[in-house]
């Protein structure tokens, strides 16, 4: 498939290979997307994986018709927004007392809205005062340690469900490792979806899944919308991970840029894709899916097949669409035991802390210079310290009472107000936006 000429219209191929080039891509987001689902029901919250699909595809055509059909960007599920939602679980203070996990889900996907809409405020400010002005505020000093202590914050939660059964979750991070090191092709894109499956067939064999649920559910379905609900505690735990995913879809977009050899940032510009993606995560939140991104799995994708036509890519997102219409379908992948999604989650979690160190390395953050050390130090600190000292409850932090309501700030949210607010005050700023020397590929969660 590899041709020495990319190609830009698909149309040339004909349908039947444009349809083949289509399954490709919804194979290469589709481990990543339906386990986002499957980690927060772990938490106890009943996130759909029907409606996590069908907003991975609504929210893909969305973002396509934001940025005039030119960028071809697949929006899967966000991992970086799983520790607000574990964090939502164990809310036990407030309204939230006695609360049954399906009651809270509301509330931590009206956090996804609000989360969404940030991303318009950041594409309002760029459009207005240009992409760097605004990017001197959010520097790799300040988002690299935030990206590290997302994945150290569940790293507690993959553990959890690896020691259900120790050898399935070995050898779920085997089949992940070999796929991604060794793999050629295809194998090397979907290193995640052949950690689930491989061990699945294992787990087949000698009788470890559970079909209980598969005989009851229909093969045409519709999705189980969730209305979001809003409260200021739930908001304060998602909405400061939006710095993060934020960074992470300016890096895809930098990288799909070099990939496709055209200046997406410029051309329909920063601010679009910003839009695109943040009305797609506040929609999903809406009605009952998580936080959309930017993934790198079929930036991966456009690389290997060398077939640039973003119609591929909505293509994919049809399919998801399609899918999401299945309960029974739904139903084989909850049929997945734990213990393959804690061995998966094991390296997903370990990779965003790992993407964090590459985003300080890759913008050469020079740490001879104290200040840059100071500010790494104090968002490592109140990220992790926070944690600890509420007794470890995955993301406690401080809590507040605002005339008779209580908030939570958890320990991310603290800091990245911290980071951002030592970067603003602290002089000295050694970092400018657009001279990275990686074509961008920074910040960017999804490569693998």
């Amino acid at each position: 498939m590899n041709h020495h000429e990319p190609i830009r219209d698909a149309r040339q191929l004909g349908l039947p290979k444009m349809l083949i080039l289509g399954l490709q891509h919804m194979f290469a987001m589709f481990g990543a997307t339906v386990l986002v689902p499957i980690l927060v029901q772990g938490y106890g919250l009943p996130l759909s994986i029907q409606t996590t699909l069908f907003f991975a595809g609504v929210g893909t055509l969305f973002f396509h018709v934001c940025t005039k059909l030119k960028v071809p960007a697949f929006l899967g599920s966000s991992f970086a927004y799983l520790g607000g939602f574990s964090a939502v679980a164990q809310l036990d203070s407030g309204i939230y007392a006695n609360m049954t996990g399906e009651e809270k889900l509301p509330y931590a996907l009206g956090g996804i809205v609000i989360a969404g809409l940030m991303y318009l405020v950041l594409a309002a400010l760029i459009r207005l005062l240009g992409v760097r002005k605004v990017m001197r505020y959010l520097p790799p000093v300040v988002t690299g340690p935030i990206i590290i202590l997302i994945g150290l914050s569940l790293a507690p939660s993959a553990i959890n469900n690896a020691s259900t059964n120790w050898w399935l979750a070995l050898l779920s991070i085997a089949v992940v490792i070999a796929a991604n090191i060794w793999g050629k092709g295809m194998i090397k894109i979907i290193p995640i979806l052949l950690g689930v499956v491989i061990p699945y067939v294992v787990a087949l064999a000698t009788n470890q899944v559970d079909f209980s649920g598969m005989a009851a559910a229909e093969l045409v379905g519709l999705q189980p919308f969730v209305l979001a609900k809003f409260d200021l505690t739930s908001i304060l735990v998602m909405a400061p991970i939006a710095v993060a995913a934020m960074m992470e879809h300016i890096g895809d977009m930098s990288a799909i840029s070099a990939t496709v050899g055209e200046n997406f940032i410029e051309n329909p510009g920063l601010h679009r894709t910003l839009i695109g993606d943040g009305i797609a995560t506040s929609l999903a939140g809406m009605f009952g899916g998580p936080a959309n991104t930017t993934y790198g799995e079929n930036t991966g994708v456009l690389e290997l097949s060398q077939v640039f036509d973003p119609k591929v890519v909505r293509l994919a997102a049809v399919y998801a669409v399609v899918l999401s219409f299945s309960p029974k379908f739904a139903a084989v992948i909850n049929s997945i035991p734990t213990a393959i999604i804690g061995g998966v989650s094991f390296i997903l979690y370990g990779m965003i802390s790992a993407i964090g160190v590459r985003n300080v390395v890759e913008n050469r953050v020079d740490f001879t210079n104290s200040r840059n050390l100071i500010i790494a130090a104090v968002i490592m600190v109140c990220g992790l310290g926070f944690k600890i000292w509420g007794n470890n409850n995955e993301f406690s932090g401080l809590t507040f009472h605002v005339g008779g309501a209580s908030v939570t700030l958890t320990s991310l949210a603290i800091a990245a107000i911290a980071g951002i607010a030592l970067n603003a005050i602290l002089p000295g700023k050694d970092y400018e936006f657009g001279t990275d020397v990686t074509k961008g590929r920074s910040g960017d969660f999804g490569r693998y």
